[in-house]
């Protein structure tokens, strides 16, 4: 089954664009699956912006493992897993940032998050 994906990057200081990965989400049209799943290396972070907000971080990106699990607030991000995905993925300037979407092919869209997690994020990964 086709299916598209995005990276979530932190990025500490917008203005100077460098970020760290810390994150996946994966949605699956044909199987009904939008989830991602996150792991907030502070080390990593704090090696770009000795200064960054660390728990704000994983604030911001525990809400999107758990705006992909289920609706959250109203309009256009609850009319479906399609329109959730696209929000979730739409370019913004804030701490916590997707990647542009790419594109695979999966028979099991859980074993796919959990094997980007490991080779886009590390090793130490969470869900």
């Amino acid at each position: 089954m086709a299916f598209q994906y995005a990276v979530l990057r932190a990025v500490p200081r917008v203005d100077r664009g460098e970020f760290v990965n810390v994150g996946v989400i994966v949605y699956c049209q044909a199987m009904d699956y939008l989830r991602a799943a996150v792991a907030v290396d502070d080390v990593r972070l704090r090696a770009l912006a000795a200064d960054v907000d660390v728990d704000a971080v994983r604030v911001a990106a525990s809400a999107v493992v758990q705006a992909c699990r289920e609706p959250v607030g109203s309009a256009r991000e609850n009319m479906g897993l399609a329109a959730r995905f696209g929000m979730l993925t739409a370019p913004r300037s804030t701490v916590v940032q997707p990647s542009p979407v790419h594109a695979g092919v999966t028979h099991n869209p859980e074993q796919t998050l959990a094997d980007l997690m490991s080779r886009l994020v590390g090793p130490a990964h969470r869900t």
